[in-house]
């Protein structure tokens, strides 16, 4: 057999440099943390790190903030029942007590649930004949088809806790049967939810995707869902008072436009520095300095483990002249001052061209040169919000908007159709807008299953 070649002293070198590139990568993987990364707190597992926070400590206490309303149980004025307990002898000389001889009363109220049980209502369709001999049945109301069916009001309490609290079908049906007394099966719960997701909502649905596109600040997110064993893609677009999330099976600009949202938005378009996001020329953009700042201290965080103390960090300059602005009241207001607005952006271009041209090797250079690169020709994306009235330096609105969607795949699993995910994020765009609105998410679920859809006021 022949002898293997020995390898030559350059592809030595070359072997080396691409270990040394590789390990650098994995060291990389292994330090990111919710703090550094995108990645969720719950993947920081039992090894997550100590908090090491950006935010400046103030001068509040711990706790509720004078002026707080508070949850706390405090007494009515009127309670439903009033039972009294007084003593009908005296125990130092045995005479008898009646209410003559009231001379004060403490009150204790006690705030519990009265037994809940299903009530089962009989409809009996009468016939009856005329003396003309013809037979003339009633009418049975709406919803009252079959022999035995469940109500607005226990189709409502289904979806409530399927789509509204995230429990699970099954679970749901159980909780149903021991609080009310009322045995559910799990295919009357999936039928409830689909129903409730389906045409009822039509209008619903095309009400706000209108309002959001027409919004001046528009908020847009997207994550993964399994559905049918496959990986779709949850979008979402939102705004203070409207919330929208469809799914699609592609995550670019295909799933974004199916939405029928951002394609007509004509104002400012908050979100990560997705490039997609970026196709949309007509609106002007605000990119998200959460995500920019979680970035920079993984830059940050790689400069102190591999440089020597005390040698510049251009991501640690472009934090101190970031993090400053956003916490301006100014600027948060979007009328940042002129001059320091001006000093800020030009200590964060300047450190970006710096950083632009670092060294560091590897992909994990490549990716801080990227980084550097991108906040020099996005800077004014990332400062809009200092000059625009109402819009926020971060994307955590729509962030809100899915991570519950994340919450219920966790718990739940996969959704088994597209129909069924379909419905289901309907339903979380239904009960997400009438909170923002101050409705009560289970009333308007009654009115949804009584044939009167609830719809958002204009603002």
């Amino acid at each position: 057999m022949p002898r293997s070649r020995k390898p030559t002293y350059d592809e030595l070198v070359g072997l080396v440099a691409a270990q040394a590139a590789q390990i650098a990568e994995l060291e990389r993987q292994l330090g990111s943390t919710s703090r550094n990364s995108s990645k969720p707190p719950s993947a920081d597992g039992l090894a997550k790190p100590a908090p090491k926070s950006l935010r400046r400590p103030s001068e509040r206490h711990p706790g509720g903030q004078p002026g707080h309303p508070g949850a706390a149980l405090r007494q009515v004025d009127h309670p439903d029942h009033i039972v009294t307990h007084a003593p009908d002898r005296c125990p130092a000389c045995g005479g008898v007590l009646d209410e003559c001889c009231d001379v004060g009363v403490v009150a204790r109220q006690v705030v519990d649930l009265p037994q809940v049980r299903a009530v089962v209502t009989e409809h009996q369709i009468l016939t009856r004949r005329c003396a003309c001999g013809h037979l003339t049945a009633g009418t049975a109301p709406a919803g009252v088809a079959a022999p035995v069916s469940y109500g607005p009001a226990a189709r409502a309490a289904m979806v409530y806790l399927a789509a509204g609290q995230y429990i699970p079908i099954r679970r749901v049906a159980v909780t149903m049967a021991d609080l009310l007394g009322m045995p559910v099966s799990t295919g009357a719960v999936a039928a409830a939810v689909e129903q409730a997701g389906g045409e009822p909502l039509d209008a619903f649905t095309g009400q706000v995707a209108g309002r959001i596109a027409a919004s001046p600040v528009v908020h847009a997110d997207e994550t993964g869902l399994r559905v049918a064993g496959k990986l779709h893609w949850v979008h979402s677009a939102s705004t203070g008072q409207y919330s929208h999330i469809s799914v699609h099976r592609r995550r670019g600009r295909a799933g974004m436009d199916a939405a029928g949202i951002l394609p007509g938005c004509t104002g400012v378009l908050v979100h990560d520095a997705w490039a997609p996001y970026d196709t949309y020329e007509h609106v002007d953009h605000q990119l998200c300095c959460a995500h920019l700042i979680r970035e920079l201290v993984a830059v940050a965080d790689h400069h102190d483990a591999h440089d020597p103390p005390g040698a510049f960090c251009w991501a640690r300059q472009v934090l101190d002249a970031l993090l400053p602005l956003i916490r301006d009241p100014h600027a948060a207001a979007g009328q940042a001052d002129p001059g320091l607005l001006e000093a800020g952006r030009r200590l964060i271009v300047d450190a970006a061209r710096l950083g632009a041209d670092s060294g560091v090797p590897g992909k994990v250079g490549a990716k801080h040169r990227a980084l550097a690169r991108r906040i020099s020709a996005r800077i004014d994306d990332y400062l809009r919000f200092a000059t625009t009235p109402g819009l926020a330096p971060d994307n955590n609105a729509a962030e809100r908007e899915i991570r519950m969607v994340k919450v219920h795949q966790k718990v739940s699993g996969c959704h088994r159709t597209l129909t069924g995910a379909e419905g289901f994020l309907r339903l979380r765009s239904y009960l997400s807008t009438a909170t923002k609105q101050a409705c009560n998410t289970y009333q308007v679920l009654v009115d949804l299953f009584n044939g009167q859809a609830w719809t958002p006021a204009t603002t």
